[in-house]
């Protein structure tokens, strides 16, 4: 809340965001809303936790929404959007800001990879070292949602396998050469490890046995169950973690 506020009397005109194909500036997107900083309170934020966001993963999503708008998560807490995520950084700096003068506070904060493409982990490492998004006293894991039928819905990608490169193959590579991006090298050393993230609440089969398809093979709309993804994803960071083990670089845990 204090950093909505600051940032919208010191940075009112800096434009944020496109409307249909329009530039908005920051002013301009809470005048749409018909709201000024003197309305704003942690209470309209409501971005509180409470029981109900532990059982039902889309009103735990709904509450990343600052006052329920969309568009304030875009301008806040994204780091891919019209300014490459620089609010979102200056966020972080501050709360590590605090967590170093206290001194023995930690915190482990979570990013986003969502497996769409394989660009993703290299904008992603850009957005942190621009920024500096670095401290002592945080530790990053990166979850990734299991969208897999959204992406193939919308004709993103063929088959399972596809999603299972978007995330891994670029981790491989930068193993095998850290030159070849060294912005997303850096960026590893920090990163302890992954997190899988849905909607817990669906029902699916979980059958899995001996003739299940294969991740190239899964080409159904439908989302592999989550056995199915955790194995997946425990396979490929196992055979990553020794080969990062070999290289000497630090290694990742799997904390669905």
């Amino acid at each position: 809340l204090r950093f909505i506020k600051k940032t919208l009397k010191t940075h009112a005109d800096e434009v944020v965001t496109l409307h249909k194909g329009t530039p908005m500036t920051l002013k301009a997107v809470f005048q749409s809303m018909n709201l000024s900083t003197y309305d704003l309170t942690v209470d309209m934020l409501d971005v509180h936790a409470d029981r109900n966001t532990f059982h039902r993963f889309d009103k735990f999503n709904a509450k990343y929404n600052p006052i329920g708008e969309s568009r304030l998560r875009e301008v806040f807490l994204k780091t891919d959007n019209h300014m490459n995520g620089k609010y979102f950084a200056r966020i972080i700096n501050e709360v590590a800001a605090d967590l170093e003068e206290s001194k023995y506070q930690n915190a482990e904060l979570r990013l986003s990879i969502y497996g769409k493409s394989p660009g993703e982990w290299a904008k992603l490492a850009k957005w942190a070292i621009q920024y500096k998004v670095y401290s002592d006293n945080v530790r990053w894991l990166i979850q990734i949602p299991r969208l897999y039928d959204i992406f193939k819905s919308n004709k993103i990608m063929k088959n399972f396998q596809e999603f299972l490169n978007n995330i891994f193959q670029p981790l491989f590579e930068v193993t095998n050469d850290p030159n070849s991006n060294y912005e997303l090298h850096k960026f590893l050393t920090h990163v302890v490890g992954f997190d899988s993230v849905d909607d817990e609440s669906k029902p699916e089969n979980p059958m899995l046995d001996a003739d299940v398809k294969s991740p190239e093979e899964w080409d159904d709309d439908e989302n592999p169950p989550y056995a199915y993804y955790l194995y997946y994803m425990f396979a490929n960071i196992t055979v990553l973690n020794h080969f990062r083990k070999e290289q000497g670089l630090n290694t990742f845990v799997l904390r669905p």
